[in-house]
């Protein structure tokens, strides 16, 4: 009997052996196919993959983070109250933000041989925020706001010095849309990897995704420095400084470029992006209410809504992997198409609500995300494109203002509109309407001169 115990034992240790090499070997080449991902096409001779992997640390941890302030601000509380907090927490934590946001462009301009610091304070300013906010989503107080302030800025400020920098580890023979949508796809990927591991770290404890959060930015601060040197370097600065419009300045010194004087391409991309996350924002809450309150075709409210947020997701995803896809260098033309593709989408889901609710909402959600995501990645390569890099900085903190209290403006009619389907449909239309027509014909105009500003007749 003993001789039989000890077989056993020993087969089990075998077996467990086995395993645990298994899954070592799973792993590692999954690591290794993930690198080889992360560092192909001299993304890794030019630092563009150390970038990729930061990026994707920074998207874990805030998904982690809005995992805890959605379960407390929205699906703690029914319905009719759950309005009245998140039109709170929008007025709290974007009305401040509109002021501080224009700050911080302008601040990190002034710094450009800190730039992985700053983003190394980012990412410890928000591992102690996540403390913070576990106090606070814990007892339910007030505080919670303005800590949730801190956590946008510092997430904004991360995401224009990320911005900044991809044309400085930008590989040879690949695009600026591509660079920026495979940094992006990388933040989808941890994003969905981060969003069952908050949710499961949710049910130990309301403050353990903010933990998980934490542990995640104190690790992401020790990566920004692995970056290369030359994100700090002030090289080449000079040389891609523009002239403006006004010649000599003072004592015949050239004034600093203005944001206007560099062509009709970023200010007509800037409008189009301002309609296409007004629409994010829309059917963010639009959809939230509506569905909690009358699900899809007979489903129930949690179905309905994970069903739209799978589908926006992977519109999201399907928009992020199009662009790194794409060869085109023209990204007018691209920003042009899917404004009318979004609208296209959202007037159909208004014609065919009534009928078949459960097919045309989710599609309307994930052309939206797709929609939103090729016009974010072609405005990022305007702006690297052909703004001045002195000021690249404050271009893109001021066009992430611009496009986050869109997002804001767009929510809060989302929250106060009545909650019929048709109707919601039919404003998420009349929104991209309204950015096809400020902006369609100039970006289809600029992306035939190949984003070149008109020539002025004398």
């Amino acid at each position: 009997m003993a001789a039989v115990r000890s077989s056993r034992r020993s087969r089990a240790r075998r077996a467990g052996r086995a395993a645990g090499r298994a899954v070592h070997r799973s792993l590692t080449g999954a690591g290794r196919g993930l690198r080889r991902a992360t560092h192909a096409q001299g993304a890794g001779e030019s630092g563009l993959a150390q970038l990729i992997e930061l990026h994707a640390v920074n998207a874990a941890g805030d998904m982690m983070i809005t995992i805890a302030l959605a379960s407390t601000v929205f699906f703690s509380v029914p319905a009719h109250e759950a309005r009245g907090r998140v039109a709170l927490y929008l007025l709290v934590t974007m009305a401040p933000f509109a002021l501080l946001a224009p700050v911080v462009g302008p601040l990190l301009d002034r710094v450009p041989h800190g730039r992985r610091a700053a983003v190394a304070g980012s990412m410890l300013a928000r591992a102690v925020l996540a403390l913070l906010l576990s106090g606070a989503v814990a007892g339910g107080g007030l505080e919670l706001y303005p800590e949730a302030l801190g956590v946008l800025v510092a997430s904004k400020a991360y995401g224009v010095v990320r911005s900044a920098v991809v044309p400085r580890l930008l590989p040879p023979r690949v695009s600026l849309v591509r660079a920026n949508s495979r940094v992006t796809l990388a933040g989808l990927l941890a994003t969905a990897v981060a969003a069952p591991l908050g949710a499961g770290l949710h049910l130990i404890g309301p403050s353990w995704p903010l933990y998980g959060a934490c542990a995640v930015f104190a690790a992401g601060a020790f990566l920004a420095f692995s970056l290369p040197p030359k994100v700090d370097s002030g090289r080449g600065e000079a040389r891609a400084e523009l002239a403006s419009r006004g010649g000599a300045g003072r004592g015949g010194r050239r004034p600093r470029p203005g944001l206007r004087t560099v062509g009709p391409s970023v200010l007509h991309g800037l409008r189009a992006n301002a309609s296409l996350r007004a629409l994010s924002g829309f059917l963010t809450f639009f959809l939230a209410f509506l569905l909690r309150e009358h699900p899809l075709g007979g489903l129930g409210a949690a179905v309905s809504l994970g069903l739209v947020a799978v589908a926006a997701g992977a519109g999201n995803a399907l928009g992020t992997a199009v662009g790194a896809g794409l060869k085109a260098r023209a990204p007018e033309l691209i920003v042009a198409a899917v404004l009318g593709l979004a609208l296209g989408a959202q007037v159909l889901a208004a014609l065919g609500y009534e009928a078949l609710a459960v097919v045309v909402v989710p599609a309307a959600a994930a052309v939206a995300g797709l929609c939103q995501a090729l016009a974010k990645l072609s405005l990022d390569a305007m702006i690297q494109r052909d703004v001045p890099e002195a000021v690249r900085t404050s271009a893109f903190a001021r066009s992430e203002t611009v496009l986050q209290l869109s997002w804001v403006v767009g929510g809060a009619l989302g929250i106060v509109l009545p909650l019929v389907g048709v109707l919601g449909m039919a404003v998420a239309a009349a929104l991209v309407a309204a950015g096809a027509a400020g902006a369609g014909r100039g970006l289809l105009d600029a992306g035939r001169r190949g984003g070149r500003p008109a020539p002025r007749v004398v």
